[in-house]
């Protein structure tokens, strides 16, 4: 009996857009031109292409003036988790005490905090 390849879902391009901006991609070039073993012509490509999150976490280097100031990239150097069910990327304090805002997946510790403040109701004023 032979495997057929089988694929798990059905990605979308903005779920490949998604991973490739996660994981990031880095592309190194070197071009040379030889004419009779001399060198004419070198070319050197360095091109990322990256999410602000995935730079931070790389520590890849930014173009001078880059405002590291701004909303987007406190954000984005927010350290962030990837919820096991639905895989998106959340903030870890978020996905841990309280649970997944895009699928509802809850952590074990927030199902021990619910139930440890069930427990123990809060006296009355």
């Amino acid at each position: 009996m032979a495997l057929q390849p089988q694929r798990k879902t059905a990605d979308t391009l903005a779920d490949v857009i998604d991973k490739l901006l996660d994981k990031g991609l880095v592309i190194n070039a070197d071009i040379t031109v030889s004419l009779a073993g001399v060198e004419l012509l070198g070319i050197k490509i360095r091109a990322a292409l990256a999410s602000l999150e995935t730079a931070a976490r790389y520590g890849l280097q930014l173009p001078s003036g880059t405002n590291y100031e701004t909303a987007a990239w406190k954000e984005a150097a927010a350290g962030k988790e990837t919820c096991p069910q639905c895989q998106k990327r959340v903030l870890a304090d978020e996905l841990l005490n309280e649970g997944c805002p895009w699928c509802g997946w809850v952590s074990a510790r927030a199902l021990k905090a619910a139930r440890a403040g069930e427990a123990s109701p809060v006296p009355a004023r």
